[in-house]
C-alpha cells in the first residue's frame, strides 16, 4: 500500500513541472507578447513636442512577460560609475490582452507615484521586432503622452 501511495504522489510531482525549467508553451495557446523583450528605442509625443530616445547607448532595458505579470528593468552600463549619468529603473504587474491590445495595470514602479494606475496600449509583432502605442496618463504628474516603443525579442 505503501508503494501505491509513493507512486502516486512520484506521478504528480513528475506532472506539475513548472514553466520555464525545460518546458515552453506554444504561442497560440498563450499570450503572443510572452517572453523577454530588449528595447530599442522609444518615442514619447505631447502635443507637439517629440521626444525619441535611443536605448543602445549608454543604457539597456528589458522587458518581460509572462502568462499574467510583466515586469521591466533598466540601467545604465557604466555600472552606476558615472555618477551624473546613473540610471536605474524597476517596475511591473499584471497585464490582460486581447488581439492585438494588451494593458498595463502598473503594481510596482520605482517612481511610487506612477503605481496604481493602468495603460492602455496596441501592438504589433512582426518577426523577432515588437512594436507598442498607447497613452501614458498619471494626472497626479500631469503626464499624459503617447508612448511609443521598439522591442526586439531576446533570444535564449
Amino acid at each position: 500500500m505503501k508503494k501505491i501511495y509513493l507512486m502516486m504522489g512520484i506521478t504528480a510531482f513528475m506532472s506539475c513541472t513548472s514553466i520555464g525549467e525545460d518546458k515552453e508553451i506554444p504561442l497560440e495557446k498563450s499570450s503572443p507578447l510572452l517572453g523577454t523583450w530588449k528595447l530599442v528605442s522609444g518615442t514619447t509625443i505631447k502635443d507637439k513636442d517629440t521626444v525619441t530616445t535611443d536605448y543602445t547607448k549608454n543604457q539597456e532595458m528589458i522587458k518581460i512577460f509572462n502568462e499574467s505579470h510583466f515586469s521591466f528593468l533598466r540601467h545604465d552600463l557604466n555600472h552606476g560609475k558615472d555618477s551624473t549619468n546613473t540610471i536605474y529603473v524597476a517596475g511591473g504587474g499584471r497585464y490582460t490582452y486581447k488581439e492585438n491590445e494588451y494593458t498595463e495595470y502598473l503594481d510596482y514602479f520605482n517612481i511610487r507615484e506612477w503605481e496604481n494606475n493602468q495603460f492602455n496600449f496596441e501592438f504589433e509583432i512582426s518577426g523577432d521586432t515588437l512594436i507598442t502605442r498607447g497613452i501614458e496618463e498619471v494626472k497626479e504628474l500631469k503626464v499624459n503622452h503617447i508612448n511609443i516603443e521598439t522591442l526586439i525579442r531576446v533570444k535564449k
